[in-house]
């Protein structure tokens, strides 16, 4: 018999509420939400587009007429939209109990965002750390909150932490930089479980990975649409060696409702974490270094312009 973690083992999420960032239909974020919502967790689905939005919260209904969800639009490219979208949630969303750092860009071509970021490093990293410190005290206030930030196995092709100016203009390979974010993803989730308990505050950082995923990712990447004949032979070929985005959802699922302490990391149980039941796993040497942890939020902190997590005595 199997003691492998499955769905069944969510339990009863009524009269909680998660936000999960970058819900769009048939994606890992579409799935964690709707798993969710399924098992009675109070939805909303944040995302830059309101007809995606739109369209996600209507598939949901569908298969959980009960569902309850609802709409938060945000662009974690662009921090004025963060911003806005944290003072809209902190006037009507409540106490939080779940926040699902699900949204990101896979190596697409070079971009500079409106506040001269890197647009990988914008929206995979520095949109999320203003959201997550933004929605901090409603996720204090819930009394047991928990962050769940999707990182992926491209940390470990990262050979250094994104520790210089985010805005100088170096040019680095596009899947350089995507690596990058995703080393960035867990050394934020780190530091921030860490300055959580040093706060004492009830709610915990992890992290989680999907393995080889079947999404729309990869395709939108590089080259920017997901439709036409070249989308459709990439996408066709990226789902033939995948999961399902369903499967790939499952690491993030345990990660946000399994009884699990802060800074752990979750991702498929297969050969090369590639596919499989979800399970605790590990990671590159350098997502666990603490000098690098550190300094890359105090450069966040810097960059967003948000210092936080403040102790409850500050």
């Amino acid at each position: 018999m199997s003691d492998a973690w499955t769905t069944a083992d969510i339990g009863d999420l009524t009269g909680r509420t998660a936000v999960v960032t970058g819900p769009t239909l048939g994606g890992l974020g579409f799935h964690t939400a709707l798993e969710l919502a399924r098992h009675g967790a109070r939805v909303v689905l944040a995302g830059r587009t309101p007809a995606k939005l739109a369209a996600a919260a209507e598939a949901i209904t569908d298969e959980v007429p009960a569902a309850s969800t609802e709409e938060l639009v945000v662009d974690l490219s662009d921090l004025g939209s963060v911003r806005a979208a944290g003072e809209e949630a902190a006037a009507g969303l409540g106490p939080l109990h779940l926040l699902v750092n699900n949204a990101g860009i896979m190596a697409p071509p070079p971009r500079r965002t409106g506040d001269g970021l890197e647009s990988q490093m914008a929206t995979n990293h520095f949109g999320p750390f203003l959201l997550t410190g933004l929605l901090l005290d409603q996720l204090a206030a819930s009394g047991d909150g928990r962050v769940v930030t999707l990182s992926s196995q491209m940390h470990r092709v990262a050979r250094s932490a994104p520790l210089a100016d985010p805005r100088s203009q170096r040019h680095h390979s596009r899947w350089q930089v995507y690596g990058q974010t995703k080393l960035a993803n867990l050394l934020f989730t780190f530091e921030l479980d860490r300055r959580l308990r040093h706060a004492g505050m009830p709610v915990r950082a992890l992290a989680a990975h999907p393995g080889l995923a079947g999404t729309h990712l990869a395709v939108n990447g590089q080259l920017g649409t997901t439709r036409g004949r070249r989308a459709a032979v990439l996408d066709g070929a990226v789902k033939l060696v995948s999961q399902s985005a369903e499967a790939g959802a499952r690491p993030t699922l345990m990660a946000a409702t399994a009884d699990l302490p802060g800074a752990t990391y979750v991702g498929p149980s297969g050969p090369a974490e590639a596919a499989g039941p979800p399970r605790i796993v590990g990671t590159a040497r350098l997502a666990r270094d603490e000098v690098a942890q550190r300094r890359l939020w105090e450069r966040s902190e810097e960059t967003v312009g948000l210092a936080w997590p403040q102790a409850p005595s500050d």
